[in-house]
C-alpha cells in the first residue's frame, strides 16, 4: 500500500508544531521565577516622594514633582486600612497619583502602616479624629493653606466622608472613589457574610484582637473564587509569551496578596455600624463625642463609582450625593471593577484626567 506523503509531512508538520509550543512553554515558565522576583521586589511607588510626618504606624508621604505646586490646596489621599496604598502608583502608566503630581498639585498620602496587637483598641474615633485630623492640621501649618482636598478611596473614601462632615472647615473638596456610604443594598456578598444573623463580629474580634490579614484576603478570594482562583492562572499562563503582560499581572498579584490586618475597634465599629446597622446615611453614626450628619458636608463633592464593583457596589456610593449638603457635586460611574477604577487602561485614560481638571478648577 503506497503512503501519502502530503499527509505524512502534515503529521510532521504537526509533530513540529507541537513540538516547538511545548519548548516555548518551558521557556515561558522558567521566566517566571524571574519576573515574579523583579514584581516582589519592585519599589512601593514608583512616583518619588519622601516621609514628611509620622504617628505610630502611620507616615505621610509627599511627593514633590519637579518643580513648585501650582495650586495653593495641598490634595491628600486617604487609603483603606486594608491592603498597602501603593495601588495608587503602582506602575508608571497606571500611577494616579502620578496624574496629579504631574499637574501640579502639592500632593499628599496617608500610609497607615500595620496595626500590631497593641493597636487593637484603635476606633473609628482613633483614625477620624485623631490621626487624619492631625494630617490635615500638619499640612495646614507646612503649606499655610486654609484647608486640605481629600481623595478617600473604598474604606479611605468611608473616613473621608466622615471626617469632612465633622470637620467641614477643614475641608476645601472632596472627592470619594469607590466609598461605601450606603450599606443597605445587598449586592455584595460581604453585606451577606457581614449580616448579624451570619457574623458574631463581637466575638471575633474578642478573639484575634485585630482583623487578621489571612481572613480578609480569603473573604476578597471568595467574592469571587472561579475567576480568581481558576481562570486568573488560566488566563496568565495563555499569555505567557508577553512579558509586559506577565511583569503587570505579578506586580498586581503581588499588591493584593500584600494585605495587613484592621485594627480591631475600627473593624468591629465598620461591620456593627455600616453594615449591620447603617447608621451613616441616617446621620446617627457616632464617632468618639460626635454625631455625623452628612448634610454638615457643602464642599464641591466629585464621586468616582465601578458599574463591575464587587467589593463597594456602586449603589453604594450612588446615595451619596443625596445626602450632603453641597450644591456642587458631581458623579461618574464607569464600566470596570474596584481595582480597575484606580489602575484600569480606561480610568487612566478617560476618569483621572478628567478628575484632575475638575480639581484645579476648584483648587
Amino acid at each position: 500500500m503506497k503512503s501519502d506523503g502530503h499527509s505524512g509531512n502534515t503529521w510532521l508538520q504537526t509533530q513540529q508544531a507541537l513540538f516547538d509550543e511545548s519548548l516555548a512553554n518551558v521557556r515561558r515558565m522558567a521566566a517566571l521565577p524571574r519576573l515574579w522576583s523583579r514584581a516582589v521586589n519592585r519599589p512601593r511607588g514608583v512616583t518619588p516622594s519622601n516621609v514628611v510626618y509620622e504617628e505610630d504606624q502611620l507616615k505621610l508621604l509627599h511627593y514633590p514633582g519637579e518643580g513648585p505646586a501650582k495650586y495653593r490646596t495641598p490634595l491628600v489621599f486617604v487609603f483603606a486600612l486594608v491592603n498597602r496604598p501603593y495601588i495608587l502608583d503602582i506602575l508608571p502608566n497606571k500611577s494616579v497619583v502620578a496624574h496629579f503630581v504631574r499637574a501640579g498639585f502639592d500632593t499628599y498620602l496617608i500610609d497607615w502602616g500595620k496595626p500590631s496587637y497593641a493597636d487593637r483598641h484603635l476606633d473609628l474615633n482613633a483614625y477620624v479624629n485623631g490621626y487624619l485630623r492631625h494630617v490635615v492640621r500638619f499640612l495646614q501649618e507646612r503649606t499655610a493653606a486654609p484647608q486640605v482636598s481629600i481623595l478617600g478611596y473604598c474604606m479611605g473614601g468611608t473616613m473621608s466622608a466622615m471626617f469632612t462632615a465633622l470637620h467641614q472647615e477643614l475641608v476645601k473638596n472632596l472627592i470619594l472613589l469607590a466609598a461605601g456610604i450606603d450599606f443597605s443594598t445587598r449586592e455584595s456578598l460581604l453585606n451577606l457574610w457581614s449580616d448579624a444573623r451570619n457574623f458574631d463580629v463581637d466575638a471575633f474580634i474578642d478573639v484575634f484582637g485585630n482583623c487578621p490579614a489571612e481572613y480578609l484576603q480569603a473573604c476578597f478570594l471568595m467574592l469571587k473564587p472561579v475567576r480568581n482562583l481558576m481562570a486568573k492562572p488560566v488566563a496568565l499562563y495563555e499569555r505567557l509569551d508577553d512579558q509586559k503582560h506577565v511583569d503587570e499581572f505579578l506586580t498586581m498579584e503581588t499588591w493584593l496578596n500584600d494585605n495587613v490586618p484592621v485594627a480591631g475597634e475600627v473593624f468591629r465599629q465598620f461591620v456593627k455600624d455600616l453594615y449591620q446597622q447603617n447608621l451613616l446615611v441616617q446621620n446617627r453614626l457616632r464617632v468618639g463625642k460626635h454625631t455625623v450628619d452628612l448634610r454638615k458636608i457643602t464642599c464641591p463633592v466629585l464621586n468616582l463609582m465601578a458599574e463591575q464593583d464587587d467589593l463597594v457596589p456602586a449603589s453604594q456610593s450612588e446615595p451619596f450625593g443625596d445626602l450632603v449638603g453641597s450644591q456642587d457635586r458631581e458623579a461618574i460611574k464607569l464600566a470596570t471593577g474596584h481595582i480597575g477604577l484606580a489602575m484600569g487602561s480606561a480610568a487612566q485614560r478617560e476618569l483621572w484626567p478628567h478628575a484632575v481638571r475638575w480639581l484645579a478648577e476648584r483648587s
